[in-house]
């Protein structure tokens, strides 16, 4: 948390966001949220789940703003993905419990991880772009 914090005080969110923008100028708006999300499901593979949201979610939220894409998009997006990390034992207590029970390997875990990460890419597009827009969230700002 502390690494957001002073992401955001220091204004290396802002310097970041503005960075990252370039990548995102031309590009359409769900192609940003599905990187931020594929970010943070890459991420909370190798470090806690927290720590992800904490190093991703104060330059993402800048680069949101300048976008028109609104910010609980992003949110709820990040945290869809932080919540299911799939591919590796470390991501998550209960792939080591699943894994001690030497039922699985390491390489079972990878195997039927991509899948499921992909699918959770394409169950978050869906979410964007129809479900989120009827329950009136709102998903663009401008």
């Amino acid at each position: 948390m502390s690494i957001g914090f002073c992401l955001w005080k220091t204004g290396a969110a802002q310097w970041l966001a503005i960075n990252w923008l370039v990548m995102f100028q031309e590009s359409h708006w769900l192609v940003f949220v599905l990187g931020i999300t594929l970010f943070v499901l890459i991420m909370t593979n190798f470090i806690m789940n927290v720590a992800a949201i904490a190093i991703s979610l104060p330059v993402s939220l800048v680069v949101a703003k300048y976008l028109g894409v609104a910010p609980d998009v992003i949110f709820y997006a990040s945290l869809a993905a932080a919540g299911m990390p799939f591919l590796l034992l470390i991501g998550a207590a209960p792939n080591a419990i699943a894994y001690e029970s030497k039922q699985f390997s390491p390489g079972e875990f990878f195997k039927h991880g991509i899948p499921m990460s992909v699918i959770l890419m394409i169950a978050v597009a869906i979410m964007v772009l129809t479900i989120w827009p009827m329950l009136g969230m709102p998903i663009l700002t401008n």
